[in-house]
C-alpha cells in the first residue's frame, strides 16, 4: 500500500474501515500503480529486446524484417516519450506521498522517507529501471496480506519454490566454501592446536555444566533407586566373606553350647555392616537436583573440565571430533532440500494420478 495506508494496514483495518471511500481510493490507487509498473517494464523489455542485435536476427529469420523498422522509425520514438513521461510521473508521486508522509508524521523525523523508499528513488533512475518491480511486488504482497489473491497460489507456489531454490544454492556455496577454509586451516596452519586449545578452554565451563548434569540425572538417579538392592548385595557379601573364614569358624566352635550362636550373631552383625556402610557410601552420591546439583559432581565435573589436553591421545581426539564436526555439517548441507521437495511433488502427483 501507499504511505497514507501503511499504517492503518499496520494496525489491522476493521470491516468498516475496508468500506470507507479513502480506503478503497488508496486500494484502487495501489493496484492502478501494481499494474502500471508491470506494463512499463514489459514495454521497455520489449524494447530492449527489439533494438538489440539479436532482435535484428531473430525479425530476419522469421522474414518480418519490415514490421521491425516499422517499429524503430513510428513507434521506438513514443516508447521513448512514454517512459520520460512515466519517469516525471514517478518523480512527482514520489514527492507528493513524502509531503502527505510529512503532514501526516508518517515517520518520526520529515527525511525518513527517501531512505524507507530508497528502492523507488532509485528506480527513477533509467540503469535501475528493474527496482519498481520491488514496489510491485510489496503492493501486491500487502494486497494478498488483506485477504486479495493478486498472484495465483500455484505461480505463487512456483515462485516460492524457486526463489527458496536459489537462496539454498548460493547458501550452500557459501557454508561449504567457509567449511573447507576452516578445514584447510586447521590442517596446514601451524596455529591450528592453539586454535583448537582456545576453542576447549572457551567451552570448558559449559562442559563442566553438562557433566554435573549428566552425572546428576543418571548417576544419581540410577543410584538412588537401587540404593536398598546395592547395600543388601554387600551385606550378603560380607555375611558370605564370613561364613567362609575357616579361621573364625574353628575357633567359635571351641566354644561349647555358645560357638554356633555366636557364630550366626557374627554373621548378622557383618551384614548389617555392610549394609549401613554401603549406604553412608551412596547416600552422598545419590542427593542433589537438576537445580542443585551435588557437590560432589560439580567437583569431579570441574576437575574433568581443566584437564590438560596437551597430551597427544587427547590431541587426537579432539581433532577428530573438530574434523568430524565439520564434516558432517559439510554433508547436511551438500542435502538438496529443493530436490527433496520437487521429488516429495512428483511422487504425490505419481499417486494422484494412479
Amino acid at each position: 500500500m501507499t504511505d497514507q495506508t501503511q499504517p492503518a494496514a499496520k494496525k489491522g483495518l476493521s470491516a468498516t474501515q475496508h468500506n470507507t471511500a479513502a480506503w478503497k481510493l488508496f486500494l484502487i490507487y495501489d493496484i492502478f500503480m501494481m499494474i502500471l509498473i508491470i506494463v512499463n517494464l514489459i514495454c521497455l523489455g520489449a524494447n530492449a529486446l527489439l533494438m538489440s542485435n539479436f532482435g535484428g536476427w531473430l525479425f530476419d529469420q522469421i522474414h518480418l524484417s519490415p514490421l521491425l523498422q516499422f517499429y524503430k522509425s513510428d513507434l521506438h520514438p513514443w516508447v521513448i516519450k512514454t517512459e520520460s513521461w512515466f519517469i516525471s510521473f514517478l518523480v512527482a508521486e514520489l514527492l507528493l506521498r513524502w509531503l502527505i508522509a510529512i503532514i501526516y508524521r508518517h515517520h518520526k523525523r520529515w527525511f525518513f522517507f527517501p531512505f524507507v523508499h530508497w528502492y523507488e528513488v532509485l528506480a527513477i533512475i533509467p540503469y535501475l529501471r528493474f527496482l519498481r518491480l520491488i514496489r510491485a511486488a510489496i503492493i501486491a504482497y500487502r494486497l494478498h496480506e488483506l485477504g486479495y489473491q493478486v498472484v495465483p497460489a500455484g505461480l505463487k507456489k512456483q515462485g516460492l519454490f524457486y526463489y527458496r531454490l536459489v537462496m539454498e544454492e548460493l547458501s550452500d556455496r557459501v557454508v561449504i566454501t567457509v567449511i573447507d577454509s576452516i578445514r584447510t586451516e586447521l590442517e596446514t596452519s601451524s596455529t591450528h592446536k592453539k586454535i583448537i586449545h582456545d576453542l576447549v578452554d572457551h567451552h570448558r565451563e559449559l562442559f563442566a555444566r553438562a557433566l554435573t548434569e549428566l552425572l546428576q540425572e543418571s548417576l544419581a538417579t540410577e543410584l538412588n533407586s537401587r540404593q536398598q538392592l546395592i547395600s543388601t548385595s554387600v551385606g550378603q557379601i560380607v555375611r558370605q566373606a564370613v561364613e567362609d573364614t575357616p579361621q573364625l569358624t574353628q575357633l567359635l566352635r571351641l566354644i561349647p553350647i555358645a560357638g554356633s550362636m555366636i557364630e550366626h550373631q557374627i554373621q548378622n552383625i557383618g551384614q548389617q555392616l555392610g549394609e549401613n556402610i554401603t549406604q553412608g557410601l551412596i547416600q552422598p552420591l545419590a542427593t542433589g537436583t537438576a537445580t542443585q546439583p551435588n557437590a560432589i559432581y560439580q567437583l569431579i565435573s570441574e576437575k574433568i573440565s581443566h584437564v590438560n589436553i596437551e597430551n597427544q591421545v587427547l590431541e587426537q581426539l579432539v581433532e577428530s571430533a573438530v574434523y568430524e564436526s565439520l564434516e558432517s555439517v559439510r554433508k547436511q548441507v551438500k542435502i538438496k532440500q529443493w530436490q527433496l521437495e520437487l521429488e516429495k511433488n512428483d511422487q504425490a502427483k505419481d499417486e494422484s494420478i494412479h
